[in-house]
C-alpha cells in the first residue's frame, strides 16, 4: 500500500458500507480500494459491482463429465463383461445411477478444488495471510494516488 494511502475503520457493518458507497459514489473504482472484513459481508461485492466467481463453471464441468464417466464406467463394463441372470437386461439404469452419483460428487469436488487453486493463483502463501492482525474490525484502504 502507497503511503499516501486512505485508511477508514470501522466497528460498526453499517457504518462500513454507507462509507464504501460514499467512495464509490464519489469515482473511486475498486481496483483502488482495499477492504477487510471480519466475516463474509455480500453487500460489498454489490457495492463494488464486483463480478460473480467463475467457480460454479468448474463445479458443473466436474460434475457433468463424473456423471458421464459414471455412466460410461458401468455401460462399458456390462459390455465387456456380461453376466446374464435371470432374463434381466445387460443395462439396467437404476443401479448404475448410485456409481454415476458418486463419481459425480467426486469430480464435482476435486475440479471445483482445482479451479478454486487456479482462480486464487495458489498456492501463494504470501497473498492469503495478513502480515496485521485487524480484530473485528471494517477496513477500508484507498490508494493515495485515487481521489476519493
Amino acid at each position: 500500500m502507497n503511503e499516501n494511502a486512505q485508511r477508514w475503520e470501522f466497528e460498526d457493518e453499517h457504518e462500513f458500507l454507507e462509507k464504501l458507497e460514499s467512495l464509490m459514489e464519489a469515482g473511486a473504482s475498486a481496483d483502488d480500494l482495499e477492504v477487510i472484513t471480519p466475516i463474509p459481508v455480500p453487500d460489498v461485492e454489490r457495492i463494488m459491482g464486483l463480478k460473480p466467481s467463475r467457480l460454479k463453471f468448474f463445479t458443473l464441468v466436474g460434475g457433468l463429465s463424473g456423471m458421464a464417466a459414471g455412466f460410461a464406467f458401468t455401460i462399458f463394463t456390462v459390455k465387456d463383461w456380461p453376466l446374464i441372470t435371470g432374463g434381466k437386461p445387460l443395462i439396467s439404469i437404476p443401479p448404475f445411477i448410485i456409481i454415476a452419483f458418486a463419481l459425480t460428487i467426486l469430480l464435482g469436488a476435486l475440479v471445483s478444488f482445482a479451479g478454486f487453486l487456479l482462480l486464487a493463483k495458489l498456492p501463494s502463501i504470501g497473498k492469503i495471510t495478513s502480515p496485521t492482525e485487524h480484530d473485528n474490525r471494517f477496513i477500508i484502504m484507498l490508494d493515495g494516488e485515487a481521489q476519493a
